[in-house]
């Protein structure tokens, strides 16, 4: 009687320490087990290309300078398709950012003549405006010296194009960079040589490896020519094909040099450069780039 009273008083005692023990949770929380943590949702990640960058610098040459958009040999940056004002053209610049925002936080960098060789400098100033996008539009004049043989070999094209993103890259490295294409320069004179005041002008000293002596048709003439275009068709490669090594970098596919430049869209002092209409032209090209999808 006297084991079996202990065994009894054994198994009490385990009981009631179970019951405290329950009790102990249930004070604390409730059941033992810990409630599943509600699930939290992943952030998204941020994308590589910026569709609404918040600021714009432009680097290039004549043409981002819109040179005789308005004026006989002179520079009209209000009409650039990259950073003017002018509601003709509704540049890059206004598009992305409105008028307001425009006039704040935009800087045209680009010089009338520039070639590749002066890109890097121009970056270099660009970039200590900590811009969110640059454009480039530059080659045109490296395409275009007194003769085919004086133009800037594709190696050395190459070679301070990439040294102008990697500059670029080491001062900001989520900037991005729109590449415009350089214009067919053919299908100018093509179009250019119809008109006898744009041909005197030329004669000023205007891309002469392609358009001195507009109207020779002879076979040094037609090689001439091709030569030049054939350097635009390797520069133009060779902007693609950099482009393409940077994630935050879009090129335009060949938009620029594709698009069919008319009478309209050409300067009427010089039948070379962009008008106003043509500024605005380039502009779309660029907006649709920069803000699509996907490059």
């Amino acid at each position: 009687m006297r084991k079996r009273g202990r065994r009894t008083r054994g198994v009490l005692a385990m009981v009631a320490a179970a019951v405290l023990g329950v009790a102990g949770c249930d004070a604390v929380g409730g059941d033992s087990a810990a409630p599943p943590e509600t699930a939290r949702p992943s952030p998204k990640p941020t994308p590589l290309w910026d569709r609404s960058p918040s600021s714009v610098a432009a680097v290039g040459d004549s043409i981002t300078r819109a040179f005789d958009a308005c004026d006989v040999l002179s520079d009209c940056p209000e009409a650039s398709w990259a950073t003017g004002a002018s509601p003709e053209v509704d540049s890059l610049a206004v598009r992305l950012l409105g008028k307001a925002g425009a006039a704040r936080q935009s800087w045209n960098y680009a010089v009338t003549g520039a070639r590749m060789a002066d890109l890097p400098g121009q970056m270099d100033r660009a970039v200590r405006r900590k811009p969110q996008l640059v454009t480039v539009m530059v080659g045109a004049n490296d395409a275009c010296r007194a003769t085919p043989s004086a133009m800037t070999p594709v190696s050395a094209f190459r070679a301070d194009f990439e040294d102008s993103l990697r500059s670029l890259r080491r001062a900001l490295p989520k900037a991005q960079v729109f590449v415009a294409s350089v214009p067919n320069l053919k299908r100018l004179w093509s179009q250019g040589r119809t008109s006898p005041m744009g041909k005197q002008v030329w004669q000023l000293g205007i891309c002469p490896s392609m358009l001195g002596d507009p109207d020779a048709l002879d076979s040094a003439a037609v090689l001439r020519r091709d030569t030049v275009q054939k350097r635009v068709e390797d520069y133009n490669k060779v902007l693609r094909e950099v482009c393409a090594e940077e994630k935050r970098c879009r090129y335009d596919g060949g938009a620029v040099y594709d698009y069919r430049f008319g009478t309209a869209q050409l300067s009427r002092w010089d039948y070379f450069h962009p008008s106003v209409n043509g500024q605005a032209r380039l502009a779309e090209i660029a907006y649709r780039t920069v803000t699509a999808k996907k490059p």
